[in-house]
C-alpha cells in the first residue's frame, strides 16, 4: 500500500492539452506496474485537441463540466460522471462552461 496525500504528486504537461495543469499521483516511477493516476485541472475554455493513445483511459469528473468528443459521438460529463476510452480511440474534450473542471484521470498500459 502507498498513501498519496493531497499535496503530493508530480506536476506534468500533457501533449495536445491547453489551459491545463496536471499532477500525477500514481505512476511507474513510484511503484505502479501498469497504472498512471493523475488529477487534471482545466480552466474555462481549456481542453485537448483530438488525439489517441495506446492506453486505456478513464476520466472521472470531480468538479465542473467537460464535453468529450469522439469520432462519431459526444458526451457531456458533469460531477460524478465517468467515461471509459478504449486504447487508440480518438477523443478531444473541452470545459463546457465558465467554471474550472477537475478530472481524475486513470490510464492503464495495455500489453
Amino acid at each position: 500500500m502507498k498513501l498519496f496525500k493531497v499535496g503530493e504528486g508530480t506536476p506534468y504537461e500533457a501533449p495536445h492539452h491547453f489551459s491545463f495543469w496536471g499532477i500525477k499521483k500514481v505512476m511507474p516511477e513510484n511503484g505502479s506496474k501498469n497504472l498512471t493516476v493523475g488529477v487534471s485541472h482545466f480552466l474555462p475554455g481549456g481542453g485537448s485537441d483530438a488525439s489517441s493513445s495506446p492506453q486505456e483511459r478513464v476520466y472521472f469528473c470531480i468538479r465542473g463540466k467537460i464535453t468529450v468528443k469522439g469520432k462519431n459521438e459526444e458526451y457531456n460529463l458533469e460531477e460524478g460522471d465517468l467515461i471509459y476510452i478504449a486504447p487508440n480511440e480518438e477523443r478531444s474534450f473541452q470545459v463546457a462552461n465558465t467554471q474550472t473542471a477537475t478530472i481524475l484521470v486513470i490510464m492503464s498500459k495495455v500489453d
